[in-house]
């Protein structure tokens, strides 16, 4: 039983880590422009110098403690003058630190715009990449919409065009079926008509009676017809009246 519920806890524990969510990539480190890093070499070299100033100034005033004790107990006129050579030495590194800590401060604020400035440019051309991804991904996108619409536009018309051509072949279909039928119809006749023809019984032709030409009558009717009709045309001709001398 033991052994079960590890094993079971085991499992929770897998689906637990599993269940994590991945960790972010590190975010890529913008490079600093020439300004930022020309100002921050002088505002380090200023600092070096404050900082080499500063030990420069409590030497000084160890130096001149040192002197002050010694000149009190040797009360003699050389530790006096060397307590203050130590005590002007250290009014002069004093007197140094103010125009450092100018500088310091210039250099500071010289730094502080540079990064400014550069912040706005690092800030622009990140815009700049922005813009850009979103245009190529918007690209790829309208690229990929376009496809898919063609392919909706091609499948819906293939879809629309074969029932148009399906109801145009029927129709043609149709036709021809209604010709080939007028066509068998006809041929029907035909072979009937040819059938009832090679069947049919030959008709018997009844014999036609000759016809018999009447006798010519004789030619001498004839000659005196002619006669008498040219008797009549003289008789109707009116004479012709005599010349008078």
């Amino acid at each position: 039983m033991a052994k079960v519920v590890k094993k079971a806890a085991t499992k929770r524990k897998r689906k637990a880590v599993s269940s994590k969510p991945a960790s972010k990539k590190p975010a890529a480190k913008t490079v600093a422009s020439p300004a930022v890093v020309k100002a921050e070499a002088a505002f380090a070299k200023v600092q070096a110098d404050l900082k080499k100033h500063a030990a420069t100034v409590d030497a000084a005033r160890k130096k001149a403690t040192a002197a002050k004790k010694k000149a009190v107990k040797a009360k003699t006129a050389a530790s006096k003058r060397t307590a203050e050579s130590a005590a002007n030495a250290v009014k002069k590194a004093v007197a140094k630190t103010a125009p450092l800590k100018e500088k310091a401060k210039a250099a500071s604020l010289a730094l502080t715009k540079a990064k400014a400035l550069d912040a706005v440019k690092q800030a622009e051309t990140a815009a700049k990449e922005q813009i850009a991804a979103l245009t190529a991904a918007l690209d790829s996108k309208a690229e990929a919409d376009l496809k898919k619409a063609l392919a909706a536009f091609e499948k819906k018309w293939k879809k629309s065009s074969a029932v148009a051509n399906a109801k145009k072949v029927s129709a043609a279909a149709k036709k021809a079926a209604a010709k080939v039928k007028a066509a068998e119809k006809k041929a029907k006749a035909k072979i009937k008509a040819a059938e009832k023809k090679a069947t049919a019984k030959p008709k018997k032709r009844k014999a036609k009676k000759a016809k018999v030409a009447p006798a010519s009558k004789p030619a001498a009717k004839k000659t005196t017809a002619k006669k008498a009709t040219t008797k009549k045309n003289a008789a109707k001709k009116p004479s012709k009246p005599k010349s008078k001398k």
